[in-house]
């Protein structure tokens, strides 16, 4: 059997980001933000029970011996929906004691994801990647990432992005906006990245009632307040429910659109709901594509799944799954920076990103002469249509910016 060949991976990865007309999708799972410096689920649930006392401590580590820190979470949230006016308990916890336990979490976990201290250099490489884009259709970001280093790295560079919620002291989210077809309405230009945080974030606060919507603050939530984070398949009022579950409808019809791609990293397919999802539009959608790149090795529910879906491709650093194709990665003889050594490197999150940006910066320099010889050349040969001449520009450039790199 051949083996695939990354240089020729990376060549057909830029043909695709070339062409704008592409409805270009990225997930980002947690590994986005361990790149940059935050705890991982595994790392996070340690420091976490560190911070809760010690009653709290031991009821915490009884509910993550039956999964991880996000599962834990669930199950303590249905013990205080179904104990709610009740005086007895499940696992020793009465409804009041899960619910102070369900805070306690989350604001552990606030306070062991701030960002002051990280290393934004990958988030900012593909902030960059995304302020270049100029895709027709806006380039939307997915993430089960509750920290704020994407919306950081954005503000930095002034990229403006839409999350679903308008305001900026105590933000609404606006159901009607996200739901527009598409992902597109007249009040926001492609321009706006769509950032869509699945599993909430450390600024949504879900207020202390029942009936109170979930906000979007201007920091982290602080002072007792509960953050609205992971949702909890409890009986929530429909107040509590709206931005998750529209969330992940948009997250469903952005991967139902036709021909678009999706590029997933950090993520380790542990989430049986959204592998689904995934799974679901490649088999729905054969001109769509989704590439996951993986940082280690291939998640074994993904490789399954590959293998008998043509569109669906799994990268790991000694092997890939491409058309179905199971086989290890040939080693280049010259290969480009930041792509090879030892190992195919793209499924690190630092290493695509960094790749993305390069590749954007080498598209901007070559921009510069394209457009004077276009101009000549033109003149005697005309392509047929505009699209198809700057989809075969910038295929050109991706191909000189691996050739110098």
């Amino acid at each position: 059997m051949a083996n695939h060949d990354p240089v020729a991976f990376a060549h057909e990865l830029g043909a695709r980001l070339a062409s704008r007309a592409r409805h270009v999708c990225v997930f980002i799972g947690a590994g986005g933000g361990k790149a940059c410096g935050l705890p991982a689920i595994a790392e996070l649930e340690s420091k976490v029970a560190s911070s809760l006392p010690a009653e709290q401590r031991e009821a915490f580590a009884d509910q993550v011996k039956r999964g991880n820190l996000e599962q834990a979470l669930s199950r303590i949230r249905r013990i205080a929906t179904l104990l709610e006016g009740e005086s007895t308990t499940v696992d020793d916890l009465s409804a009041d004691a899960a619910v102070k336990l369900d805070n306690a979490i989350c604001q552990a976990v606030v306070s062991h994801l701030a960002v002051d201290g990280a290393d934004l250099k990958p988030m900012g490489a593909f902030a960059s990647w995304a302020a270049a884009g100029d895709y027709h259709t806006p380039i939307e970001v997915f993430t089960v990432n509750y920290d704020l280093l994407i919306e950081t790295a954005f503000e930095e560079i002034a990229l403006p992005y839409f999350d679903g919620f308008v305001g900026v002291l105590r933000a609404r989210f606006r159901a009607d906006l996200v739901e527009a077809i598409g992902g597109r309405t007249p009040e926001l230009p492609s321009s706006f990245v769509r950032l869509w945080k699945i599993h909430g974030s450390v600024n949504w606060a879900s207020g202390r009632e029942a009936n109170e919507e979930i906000v979007r603050l201007g920091a982290p939530v602080s002072g007792g307040v509960p953050a609205a984070i992971y949702p909890s398949d409890a009986k929530y009022e429909e107040s509590r429910r709206v931005p998750f579950v529209v969330l992940h409808d948009r997250l469903r019809r952005a991967l139902e659109e036709p021909e678009t791609l999706v590029i997933v990293t950090g993520y380790s397919f542990s989430d049986q709901h959204l592998n689904e999802t995934l799974f679901e539009a490649t088999r729905r959608r054969p001109r769509s594509e989704v590439i996951a790149f993986c940082r280690s090795e291939i998640p074994e529910q993904l490789a399954e799944e590959a293998k008998k879906t043509p569109n669906l491709q799994a990268l790991a650093n000694k092997e890939a799954i491409i058309a179905s194709v199971r086989a290890d990665w040939k080693e280049p003889t010259d290969p480009p920076a930041g792509i090879w050594d030892n190992g195919f490197l793209l499924g690190d999150f630092s290493a695509l990103t960094a790749f993305l940006s390069r590749s954007t910066a080498a598209e901007d320099s070559i921009a510069r002469t394209s457009r004077l010889n276009s101009t000549a050349s033109s003149r005697a040969s005309r392509p047929s249509t505009a699209a198809g001449f700057t989809t075969l520009v910038r295929s050109a450039r991706w191909c000189a910016f691996l050739r110098a790199a």
